[in-house]
């Protein structure tokens, strides 16, 4: 049997997905809840805990108890790979207009607020075997974070990883001030030499870290799932380890599979 609680958080939920309390509604005071359902205070503050937990409120300091707007969706389809190789030779003005954020949000370029910032550092061994070179080995470390401008919080963190000799050939791959880049890695890949042959991803699920909940802004409870993007060139070399934190409230993934004709 449901607890006092939960059937007021029930109520509560079913007007807020109904769309009687509306992104941005300030809910009724504590007190004015209690006498609404003649119940105590603790009683609708444990309702209230519940429906933050789930994402739907959130609770303003000195202000009240608010309906959490919902943030810009991620699609994130393995798709897109296919989409960047196919603008990674396509001349400048035209990757300029859009970029893989883009097309996974259907924002545009101009709603979006972009950060990057590199390093130089060595593989440690989970690196090093990623990559498929001694621990030790040169690298440059990338580090990105992209936000709708509208928004406080990332869509997701990303770092990322070049063995330092595969690009160094190419000066600008090592200036942070030239990104955002236009083609993104596929493009700066190309400038190389490198052509990409195929990628791999792996995903997995698990609490975040106090950091990543709150940079991320997740409501409490909320999931990350892990993506390392692990990138091989025509020859079957790694010549990119990526690994992307996504926070499990608005990220979508979907992945379509070609079968073979009989």
């Amino acid at each position: 049997m449901a607890k006092a609680y939960e059937r007021i958080a029930d109520d509560l939920r079913q007007s807020i997905r109904a769309g009687e309390l509306k992104p941005g509604d300030r809910l009724p005071p504590e007190t004015r809840l209690a006498e609404e359902y003649r119940r105590s205070v603790p009683t609708i503050r444990d309702a209230l805990r519940l429906l933050q937990d789930e994402g739907l409120i959130e609770k303003q300091h000195g202000r009240g108890n608010f309906v959490r707007k919902p943030r810009t969706r991620v699609l994130r389809t393995n798709v897109r790979h296919q989409w960047e190789k196919d603008r990674a030779r396509e001349p400048v003005e035209l990757r300029e207009r859009t970029g893989a954020t883009e097309h996974d949000t259907g924002l545009g370029v101009d709603d979006l607020v972009f950060y990057a910032a590199y390093r130089e550092t060595t593989a440690s061994k989970d690196i090093a075997e990623a990559l498929g070179v001694p621990a030790g080995t040169p690298l440059v470390e990338r580090t990105y974070r992209t936000r709708y401008a509208a928004e406080n919080a990332p869509f997701n963190l990303v770092t990322s990883y070049l063995v330092r000799s595969l690009v160094e050939s190419n000066p600008d791959l090592l200036d942070e001030t030239k990104e955002p880049w236009p083609g993104g890695t596929q493009n700066q890949l190309y400038t190389v030499g490198i052509e990409v042959g195929r990628i791999e991803e792996l995903v997995s699920a698990r609490p975040p870290t106090p950091e990543e909940a709150e940079e991320l802004e997740l409501p409490p409870g909320t999931s990350v799932l892990v993506l390392r993007k692990t990138t091989f060139d025509i020859n079957d070399r790694v010549v990119d380890v990526s690994d992307v934190t996504l926070p499990g409230d608005r990220t979508e993934m979907l992945f379509t599979t070609a079968l073979e004709r009989w």
